[in-house]
């Protein structure tokens, strides 16, 4: 074989072998990074359902044996006194129908605010724009503060009131930027002008052509809105002063404020019934009272990810 052959030759071996080397290199790399990552990952949702199934279990069990800690991941003294206490106390049941009310008036009124707020500024054309999303920004980290904010609330005559819980909260920041955003990166242009040129005026533009695009990311803001509204309880704390007006979170904050005074011991026989009682609903409340965020998930959760990920690509 003549030496020029074999020197081809020897250099396709050499090109193989080293690709084959880099190839394997390169796979170990991305083997240790999967397990790295995949560690994680594991890790996380431990984290996050280990107290997820301590509560379900703890919700089941006998409140003797969760206060003396002897329940952890399974229920033990299996029973349903818990249960039958949430449905049988009349104070959960109004403040979780003040609760849904809430939710479901203030989550309307954000998303629909949020939307008429971000259509213009998301238009190229709207004249000021820049200086207005600025102004908004700046909300992000500055405000006025609790007691300006409680004496503007008093003064416009909102104290006491549904509209103290819905009003001053209506429009996050964060949410009216992701929905402009979307706005600009997920409509074409083109759309924008043929409509022009059939005569639609920016609202008919708006309820023809926008919001029938904007699905998934109506979707988002309904879902943080609505998890933002129902967890809500220092509002109500501050502006509420009628008992029969408390939201489901304040309802079962006077319920672990009767449960926290175990810490400091007593002989009273209806004293520590009450603790018991108290530690029996706590856990059982908080089980019901995450139903409907959980089956409002799964209403929104094919647009979930669309919808976060197409808004955040750029402020």
């Amino acid at each position: 074989m003549p030496k020029i052959l074999q020197y081809r030759r020897c250099a396709v071996l050499l090109g193989v072998k080293m690709t084959y080397s880099r190839k394997l290199k390169k796979t170990g790399k991305e083997f240790a990074f999967n397990i790295a990552v995949n560690s994680i990952s594991i890790l996380i949702i431990i984290i996050v359902l280990v107290p997820l199934i301590f509560v379900l279990a703890a919700s089941f069990s006998d409140p003797d044996l969760v206060l003396k800690g002897k329940v952890l991941l399974f229920p033990k003294g299996f029973t349903l006194k818990a249960y039958h206490m949430v449905f049988e106390n009349s104070d959960i049941w109004r403040g979780y129908l003040n609760t849904i009310i809430y939710t479901v008036a203030g989550t309307a009124i954000s998303v629909v605010l949020t939307i008429l707020a971000a259509y213009p500024l998301s238009r190229s054309q709207f004249f000021g724009r820049k200086y207005l999303l600025l102004i908004l920004l700046f909300t992000m980290y500055f405000n006025g503060g609790m007691i300006p904010t409680y004496l503007l609330v008093r003064d416009m005559g909102m104290y006491d009131s549904i509209w103290a819980i819905i009003l001053p909260s209506a429009i996050s920041t964060y949410n009216l930027i992701v929905a402009k955003t979307f706005f600009e990166t997920s409509i074409p242009n083109e759309l924008y002008e043929s409509a022009l040129l059939d005569g639609c005026g920016n609202i008919k533009m708006l309820n023809k052509i926008v919001l029938p695009l904007a699905k998934s990311i109506i979707a988002i803001l309904i879902l943080y809105y609505a998890v933002n509204m129902w967890n809500s309880y220092f509002s109500a704390l501050i502006y509420l002063n009628d008992d029969k007006k408390y939201p489901l979170q304040i309802i079962l904050r006077n319920i672990l404020l009767i449960g926290q005074t175990e810490q400091f011991g007593t002989n009273d026989v209806g004293m520590a019934e009450k603790i018991k009682m108290a530690e029996a609903l706590k856990y059982s409340v908080i089980v019901v009272s995450s139903i409907p965020m959980i089956i409002l998930y799964q209403f929104v959760q094919k647009h979930f990810v669309k919808g976060v990920m197409i808004g955040a690509i750029k402020g």
